[in-house]
């Protein structure tokens, strides 16, 4: 028995318009580019239906179109060419001011005349045809009309600057391209139904001109002992690729994807002897490869529609998400943040947003993070009596941090803008927040005297002593301040120089000498604690740096007192000591 209902020879045309007839249900945003997903639902009828999509970006790269289903039916094949759409030169605002334009200048034309037969009356008047007595009649009767023409003149002629004026924005709005005109990629796919009903389809797709960058504000809370930093994550999103996105879930993606990138091969890298020519050489005739554009890209994608490829990618949610067999497939995940191999993290924009196609940047708060934080404080009283504050943060969270700009606050207040860089997993980085007025430094004039003299002054020692004061007025301990001073380095055999307080170790070397006039080289690293919650240690490098350092814990609302002492030895004890 033949069957009664064959399949349609001719394959049934499906026109639908990309923007009206799919909505945007996931949109994966890259540094440099978006990932689009679109989901269209239709009836398709037995046999083969031919779809067509019009209305894709002109800025599609054909290479990462991929189509995806649901429903009965077979995915054949997919091309992608650019449509010619005819951009109007007119329109109906436009045509409706061009005939009004020419009604008033048609107004004004009769008024003109008007005015110029009444003139040409009034020149025609003599003695023979006028009476003396009708004269001041007729000369009022021309006045009123004269002067009612006028008014109407002017007012035709302001009208018609107005409709110009209109007529000049309409033709310059109609010159421009409209919207779609940025979207004449078109989709034909070919899909074929064993039986009619309603299919749904995903279209994939890559576009540039889409990016985010990240940016920080970071916040300082200086009276918190635990945590007091907050880091908050924000994105700033521009795109410019022809379409809107209106009510989209969007997911900004850390990684950066590339495409036809490979190992970079070594081309052979030979030498020879140079030879002079021994004649003229011809010239070389230059070649240039040349390329032509194709109209259309094929990309032939089979399979069924109910088979889902399962690409595994762990940026994604599974393909499946994309369409409604229910309400409930249309929810969003809880999670705002999720990583991938502590590398590259996915942020999911809460809620629904609206990006539109104007290239400017929106701003969006991704996530708010309490990373792990020391701060640091230094003092060089000696060239500014004030102390510097740092904030070395420990990226706590499982992903990377990208690079951006920071504007940091301290205490509410906005101190500085700074640079967060590229920063992984349990790595730190430095953030300066300026100065910190809550630690006052005093730090006096030197202390200078002669403590003794040589027998037949053969040497003359003197002794200076620098005393530093620190003041905590915060409510809460710092731990971690480093002053740092230094004294002077002889440049002379003839001059001793030795560092009596604090009383940091010499080099072993020094040491076995007995050098015990002489500071001599530092022994690297070597420290002494002074008093409670006060450790010194050298600070320089070499000997040739004779820098000293205290890092102290200050209470709250508490001074310590530091002491620099140090004497400098000469002989002759007449010899003059200069400063370099």
């Amino acid at each position: 028995m033949t069957d009664t209902n064959p399949p349609a020879f001719e394959p049934t045309s499906i026109e639908l318009q990309s923007v009206a007839d799919s909505e945007i249900i996931a949109v994966s945003l890259y540094s440099t580019r978006a990932e689009i997903t679109r989901l269209y639902k239709f009836a398709v009828k037995t046999g083969q239906n031919q779809v067509y999509i019009s209305g894709l970006p002109n800025v599609l790269e054909a290479e990462s179109l991929r189509v995806e289903g649901r429903g009965a039916a077979t995915i054949h094949d997919v091309m992608l060419s650019m449509e010619n759409k005819h951009v109007p030169k007119s329109s109906p605002k436009l045509e409706e001011l061009l005939s009004t334009r020419e009604d008033k200048a048609d107004a004004l034309a009769r008024c003109e005349q008007a005015l110029s037969s009444l003139r040409q009356y009034l020149g025609s008047l003599t003695v023979q045809n006028l009476a003396v007595a009708q004269l001041e009649s007729v000369l009022e009767q021309y006045e009123a009309t004269g002067a009612r023409l006028d008014a109407r003149k002017k007012g035709l002629a302001r009208e018609l600057q107005r409709i110009d004026a209109d007529i000049a924005a309409e033709r310059a709005l109609v010159a421009i391209p409209p919207e779609h005109n940025k979207l004449r990629n078109k989709a034909a796919i070919g899909v074929f139904a064993q039986t009619p009903g309603n299919v749904e389809i995903a279209l994939i797709y890559a576009v540039p001109h889409a990016s985010w960058t990240a940016f920080y504000d970071i916040r300082v809370d200086m009276d918190t002992k635990e945590s007091p930093v907050k880091l908050i994550y924000k994105a700033a999103i521009k795109q410019n690729t022809g379409e809107s996105w209106d009510n989209v879930p969007l997911q900004l993606e850390t990684s950066t994807p590339t495409f036809g990138l490979g190992v970079p091969k070594l081309a052979p890298w030979n030498v020879d002897i140079y030879q002079p020519p021994s004649g003229p050489t011809p010239a070389r005739e230059q070649t240039r490869p040349s390329w032509h554009a194709p109209e259309s890209w094929s990309i032939p994608i089979p399979g069924q529609i109910e088979a889902f490829r399962d690409e595994s990618r762990s940026r994604s949610p599974p393909r499946a998400s994309y369409f409604s067999a229910d309400e409930e497939d249309m929810g969003h995940e809880e999670a705002a943040v999720t990583s991938s191999g502590n590398v590259n993290a996915t942020f999911r924009v809460p809620g629904l947003v609206t990006i539109p196609c104007d290239g400017a940047a929106h701003n969006f708060t991704i996530v708010e993070l309490r990373p792990k934080a020391k701060m640091s404080w230094v003092a060089v009283p000696k060239g500014e009596a004030r102390a510097h504050l740092t904030a070395y943060i420990t990226n706590a969270s499982d992903y990377t941090l990208l690079s951006g700009t920071a504007n940091v606050y301290v205490d509410g207040s906005f101190i500085a803008r700074s640079v967060v860089p590229r920063v992984s997993s349990q790595e730190s980085f430095s953030c300066p927040l300026g100065l910190d007025p809550s630690i006052r430094i005093i730090y006096p004039a030197t202390i200078k005297k002669l403590s003794q003299s040589g027998f037949y002054k053969k040497s003359a020692t003197r002794s200076f002593t620098q005393r530093i004061t620190v003041h905590n007025t915060k409510g809460v301990p710092i731990d971690g301040l480093r002053i740092v001073d230094q004294i002077p380095a002889s440049r002379n055999a003839q001059i001793k120089v030795k560092l009596v307080q604090p009383a940091l170790p010499l080099s072993e070397g020094e040491a076995a000498k007995g050098a015990e006039s002489s500071a001599g080289p530092k022994v690297k690293g070597a420290s002494v604690v002074v008093n409670k919650g006060v450790v010194a240690q050298w600070d320089g490098g070499d000997e040739t740096d004779r820098r000293v350092s205290w890092v102290c814990t200050v209470p709250a609302q508490g001074k310590i007192n530091l002491a620099l002492e140090w004497t400098l030895t000469v002989s002759p004890a007449d010899a003059r000591v200069i400063e370099l």
